[in-house]
């Protein structure tokens, strides 16, 4: 009788990258907020939203939920190695100075914090007057 040879299929684990220092973008809208951890060239290494995080409704734009999402994607970008951070700050939302002061208290060194919110130049071409 011809035996059975077994071959184990061995699945090669992908390798994670260790990144020491990264981007931090925070977008602070009225409605939500969103952190994003990327490495130099920008590729993402952990990102979290109020929403993910379990808050809904008005809870989302807190300071408060802004905390607790800064902790929560700093847990996961620390298992790559992240230590400093450049942030850059998008929004006017209330989560902005919250998010800052969490990713300071999770460990993170900030290399510099920068407001990239856009601001209109001349702004949309307004509406037609009305003719009644």
């Amino acid at each position: 009788m011809a035996e059975k040879k077994e071959t184990i299929k061995s699945k090669s684990k992908k390798i994670k990258k260790q990144v020491t220092t990264g981007c931090a973008y925070i977008k602070a809208t009225y409605n939500n907020t969103i952190i994003t951890f990327t490495d130099q060239s920008g590729n993402t290494i952990a990102w979290a939203s109020a929403g993910m995080s379990g808050f809904r409704g008005p809870k989302k734009s807190t300071p408060y939920a802004a905390g607790i999402i800064v902790k929560n994607a700093a847990d996961r970008a620390k298992e790559r190695g992240l230590k400093e951070v450049a942030v850059f700050v998008k929004g006017v939302g209330s989560g902005r100075e919250a998010a800052i002061r969490a990713l300071n208290i999770n460990g993170l060194t900030l290399l510099g914090i920068k407001d990239v919110t856009p601001i209109p130049h001349n702004g949309c071409r307004p509406k037609k007057p009305r003719r009644v």
